[in-house]
């Protein structure tokens, strides 16, 4: 064997050994994971719950730090600036791969992120008050029509899920709605408890208003009713031909060593499955939805693509 082999094998191995050991020795210090909204909503409560059973496998603490605004799109922003070394986490919702189509950023959501895991996706809906006159989906839209540009609705800001399912909506339907975005569910639910606004496009943070009498769900956007509220349609009982359920995972920078990653992905996973975390999901219709380091990367390669088009087809793609 020539010398050069031997030292290409001798380097190969010693890497090896140290990406090991460095998988070993992680963490050894408090982990921070950067969620998209505001404390107090379903997602911030949900991944408090996983944070605190990854905290338990992992040995270090993980903390949560709350950085709303922009379409959820800041956590993903933040890593592009933090050391690839596993301590700074965040959660990537799909307002992340609509980046890039509407605001000129010099990173790229699916090459320059290290994807870990998929940990679930929302429950969604469309709620009015309960004493509306919007007593139904039919007589939304017919309201809608009737009064073009006037019907309020609020989301979790521009370029969310709900904010693109409802334009997408209005659009086969051909309406015209009022959008109005919020940083999180809990100021939108203050707004529209509050009649400020007629409508909310949300994940199902708004079930205790409903429970408690004050809100109505309209339709739900799953692919089957929500056992919460089975008197509530789906999407494609209307006739519309739509499942929304905004998977969401965890990332890391870009250049993070693959046993870290590994170690993360292994740590969530467990965490996932702990009956602590999948009690606090049902709390809010959501569901374990697992996906693998490389399904995950699959997954924000396909998505990316699939966003453009419904960017451009709604016509809210902006020139860069």
């Amino acid at each position: 064997m020539q010398r050069r082999q031997v030292l290409q094998m001798a380097a190969a191995s010693a890497a090896s050994t140290a990406l090991a050991s460095q998988a070993q020795a992680f963490p050894n210090k408090p982990i921070k994971l950067i969620i998209a909204f505001p404390a107090g909503g379903p997602t911030d409560i949900t991944m408090r719950a996983l944070a605190d059973n990854a905290s338990k496998i992992l040995g270090q603490s993980v903390v949560v730090e709350n950085k709303p605004g922009a379409a959820g799109t800041l956590p993903a922003q933040t890593l592009q600036s933090s050391a690839p070394d596993g301590y700074t986490l965040a959660q990537i919702p799909l307002g992340v791969f609509r980046l890039p189509y509407t605001t000129k950023i010099n990173w790229d959501p699916v090459k320059d992120i290290s994807y870990v895991i998929n940990v679930t996706g929302y429950a969604f809906g469309l709620v009015v008050p309960a004493d509306s006159p919007l007593r139904t989906w039919t007589h939304f839209v017919a309201w809608a029509k009737a009064n073009p540009g006037k019907l309020s609705y609020g989301s979790t800001g521009t370029m969310t899920s709900p904010h693109l399912t409802m334009e997408l909506i209005a659009q086969k339907l051909g309406l015209e709605l009022l959008h109005v975005p919020y940083k999180g569910s809990a100021d939108m639910m203050q707004s529209i408890l509050g009649g400020n606004i007629m409508a909310a496009a949300d994940s199902t943070g708004f079930a205790p208003h409903v429970e408690a009498g004050k809100l109505r769900v309209l339709n739900t956007w799953g692919a089957e009713r929500l056992a919460k509220f089975p008197d509530a349609p789906t999407l494609k009982e209307l006739g519309l031909d739509l499942v929304q359920n905004s998977p969401f995972g965890i990332g890391a920078p870009k250049g993070t060593p693959p046993a870290v990653v590994k170690r993360l992905h292994d740590g969530f996973k467990q965490a996932m499955e702990m009956d602590s975390y999948k009690n606090i999901l049902n709390r809010y219709d959501m569901v374990p939805m697992y996906m693998s380091t490389a399904g995950y990367q699959k997954f924000a390669a396909d998505t990316f693509e699939r966003e453009k088009a419904l960017v451009e087809k709604l016509g809210l793609a902006k020139p860069l």
